[in-house]
């Protein structure tokens, strides 16, 4: 059963986005790889994001993330991914651990976090890592995109 967070995001979703430009014109979509181990706001960041303009990559937890992340490099179709946001709290690898190996193997891709647990202390640790932004559940999904359109331009 939909919890009242659930139904208030899902209500947001029937209001008309407003587009979200391209990097460049006639640039393909941009990519976000999202990982949220919650199946039903996985789905429901993703629609929101799709409606965007947004091209969104799920991944069911961070393993499935950095899967998604090697086949669009072995693709070689010239489309990386431009962000990835990413729970923290997930089964096996956490986000803040993901953050720390991309970060570690010089990845600059941007990296949001998002989590239910937003104490100062994560939000901490999780700058240190390199995040980009750190975003509290419930989530606000104008302030999602927000973040995840600023990114996505100052990356292009």
């Amino acid at each position: 059963m939909p919890t009242d967070s659930m139904r208030g995001l899902a209500s947001m979703l029937n209001a008309a986005p407003e587009p979200v430009p391209r990097v460049h014109p006639g640039a393909p979509p941009v990519r976000v790889l999202l990982a949220e181990d919650d199946r039903e706001l996985r789905l429901l960041l993703a629609t929101s994001l799709r409606r965007d303009g947004y091209e969104v990559l799920e991944a069911r937890d961070a393993k499935h993330l950095l899967e998604l992340m090697g086949e669009a490099l072995a693709s070689g179709d010239g489309a990386p991914i431009d962000v990835v946001v990413s729970d923290i709290r997930m089964p096996g690898t956490s986000g803040l651990e993901l953050l720390a190996g991309l970060r570690r193997d010089d990845w600059a891709t941007p990296v949001v976090l998002i989590t239910a647990f937003g104490d100062p202390e994560t939000h901490a640790e999780a700058y240190r890592l390199g995040a980009d932004a750190v975003l509290d559940k419930p989530l606000d999904l104008d302030d999602l995109r927000l973040v995840v359109q600023t990114l996505a331009s100052m990356r292009g």
